[in-house]
């Protein structure tokens, strides 16, 4: 099962569809919106791009995985079984697209798992459903008739990190290189949503209000 998604079309509220619909605690995300921002004052854009587990033809989060807590279905789909979880952490360190976190709550891993729950009883995942621009288009990519199949034999994609050599199954259409790898002044962070450059100047003032005071 593999993931389009076209970067100009992306809404928000997929990331909100995401953590309402697999209870996602916050802090955590399972699915994350970077905003990217480019030009400079007044005349900027902004642009927003979707980061997931991108359910690897060769995982290597499965291959580390000491319980195989973390395992590919039939269908392609990465999922993970948090009983089988010892929370070693390995999984994280070995994923190149920084999809995996301890969850808070059961202190195990946990990932986008294509919200498998949904396809066992043949609906798409809430992403797909929630976005009302056709944004994130899901199926079966060695179906040639599906739709996912006829946009990637049809259209210019690209994915994430090909050097990494996994194989990823989310592919982008009118994407970039800051879309795909942002750089440290064009990532938001997970949490606050802010934008690293203004972080960074956020930060620098703070800095430089505290040696003015303490002066």
């Amino acid at each position: 099962m593999s993931f389009v998604i076209f970067i100009k079309r992306i809404f928000h509220r997929v990331y909100v569809a995401c953590k309402a619909e697999n209870d996602v605690p916050v802090g955590v995300n399972r699915t994350w919106v970077k905003y990217i921002e480019k030009g400079e004052f007044p005349h900027t854009k902004r642009f927003f791009s979707v980061m997931r587990c991108n359910h690897c033809e060769d995982a290597p989060c499965i291959t580390i995985c000491p319980t195989s807590a973390l395992y590919k279905r039939p269908d392609g789909i990465v999922d993970f079984n948090n009983e089988r979880c010892i929370a070693c952490k390995s999984c994280t360190q070995a994923c190149p697209y920084d999809a995996i976190y301890i969850d808070p709550e059961t202190h195990t891993a946990a990932k986008c798992n294509y919200c498998a729950h949904r396809v066992d009883v043949g609906l798409k995942p809430a992403c797909v459903i929630v976005c009302p621009t056709e944004a994130i288009v899901a199926g079966d990519l060695d179906d040639p008739i599906s739709k996912i199949s006829q946009l990637v034999a049809g259209n210019q994609v690209t994915v994430r990190k090909p050097e990494k050599g996994t194989i990823p199954n989310v592919f982008y259409i009118e994407s970039d290189n800051a879309s795909l790898v942002p750089n440290g002044f064009l990532l938001v962070d997970k949490e606050s949503g802010v934008t690293s450059s203004r972080v960074v100047q956020a930060v620098k003032k703070k800095f430089q209000f505290k040696k003015r005071v303490k002066n």
